[in-house]
């Protein structure tokens, strides 16, 4: 029988083959994996602020900064000011045509690493990731 360590183990040893997987993926579109998360982030929320972005791509505030800031100069992303101090964020026409090229590529890596599973093993997965998720 597994134990906990051993299933987290797993958990993290196929996150850490995605994270490679995706980047050498990506890298041919010329943006890493954290940039792209951005972009899909932002097309999800459009004028999300600093912080909830770094939030919803697992960054501190600050190194997110830096990176919309990089993100920003290659014209993928537009910085607006908000209410007070807050700063707004949205994709350019190039960070959505770079966002959905991703997609492609990120659909394509993510169904070869799920292939072994069948549909309804891939639905039970993430029924069970979700209610951990949750608790």
């Amino acid at each position: 029988m597994r134990t906990d360590q051993d299933v987290a183990l797993l958990v993290k040893r196929l996150q850490h083959r995605h994270h490679r997987a995706l980047n050498a993926a990506l890298a041919e579109l010329g943006v890493s994996l954290v940039q792209w998360d951005t972009l899909r982030h932002l097309a999800r929320h459009p004028d999300a602020s600093l912080h909830d972005l770094a939030v919803l791509t697992f960054q501190t505030d600050q190194s997110f900064g830096s990176l919309a800031t990089r993100m920003a100069d290659r014209g993928l992303i537009e910085r607006t000011p908000g209410p007070g101090r807050a700063v707004r964020h949205r994709l350019t026409p190039r960070g959505l045509e770079l966002k959905e090229a991703g997609d492609v590529l990120v659909d394509r890596v993510i169904g070869a690493s799920f292939a072994p599973l069948t549909p309804a093993e891939r639905d039970q997965l993430g029924d069970l990731l979700t209610r951990l998720l949750d608790s």
